[in-house]
């Protein structure tokens, strides 16, 4: 791995599928820290491309030739040139304004930061009942298996150390991007952080994400990689409670925690 930087840079990834809604509620909200914003357009049939350009002129648009979440963060990934990479949903479920958070934890010597909804007053405003019990399932089962303490399995907004993805090798192209992103994180030995994050309900539009055909896909991965565990690290997972003051984005105004 390269030499580490105190100020990195930082690339936001945000996989969009017609979210020409959404993007105003992401876009003017990046940190200073955000050097590099790169928007993998999944097929939009709206006015998603210009709407990004409009809000963010130096935006890097790449247009997906396959589909799904996982081959739209892996075309983000490989494109992406600053030193740490953030995984962003464009529906405006994820706090941009949450950034330097996960900045921090990572150069305090985190490898890959996770976020957590259910990790101190992390919380979710999307979450239905059945989501719910999925998720739980899946990360007890990931505990299980891995002897870790997860605490949220199943949520997109992470950040790493754009060196990680030379000792890691991810082919999914669903959903299910997350859980193989992380778990094969963990088992290269890697250093993983958790964080609090609060997750909002989606603004406008209707989510992609099917919890049954997801969930199953998400189950897969957990058993194909639980199966091919040899020479896994047995390093725990670090789940931290101190965080600089940062304001935390909701769809109809913006406040203010000190310690999320």
């Amino acid at each position: 791995m390269y030499r580490r930087k105190d100020q990195p840079t930082v690339s936001v990834i945000i996989p969009a599928r017609n979210e020409e809604k959404n993007l105003s509620h992401i876009l003017p909200y990046l940190p200073p820290e955000v050097t590099e914003v790169i928007l993998v357009d999944g097929h939009s049939t709206d006015n998603t491309i210009a709407v990004a350009r409009s809000l963010r002129p130096t935006i890097r648009i790449i247009q997906q030739q396959g589909r799904g979440k996982g081959d739209a963060m892996r075309l983000g990934f490989t494109a992406s040139t600053q030193d740490i990479v953030v995984m962003l949903d464009g529906d405006g479920s994820a706090d941009p304004l949450e950034i330097p958070r996960f900045v921090e934890a990572l150069v305090q010597g985190a490898d890959f930061v996770k976020g957590s909804r259910f990790l101190g007053q992390g919380k979710s405003h999307d979450l239905t009942i059945v989501r719910s019990i999925g998720n739980w399932g899946l990360c007890a089962l990931v505990n299980l298996l891995f002897h870790q303490k997860f605490s949220d399995l199943c949520y997109g907004y992470n950040a790493f150390w754009r060196d990680c993805l030379e000792h890691i090798t991810l082919d999914c192209t669903g959903f299910e991007i997350e859980a193989q992103l992380c778990l094969r994180t963990y088992k290269a030995g890697l250093k993983i952080r958790e964080v609090a994050s609060v997750e909002h309900s989606r603004i406008h539009g209707m989510s992609n994400l099917h919890a049954f055909r997801d969930g199953w896909r998400i189950l897969k991965i957990i058993l194909s990689e639980w199966y091919t565990r040899p020479g896994i690290s047995t390093k725990p997972i670090e789940q931290n409670y101190t965080y600089p003051k940062v304001p935390i984005n909701t769809s109809s105004s913006q406040h203010f925690v000190n310690d999320l």
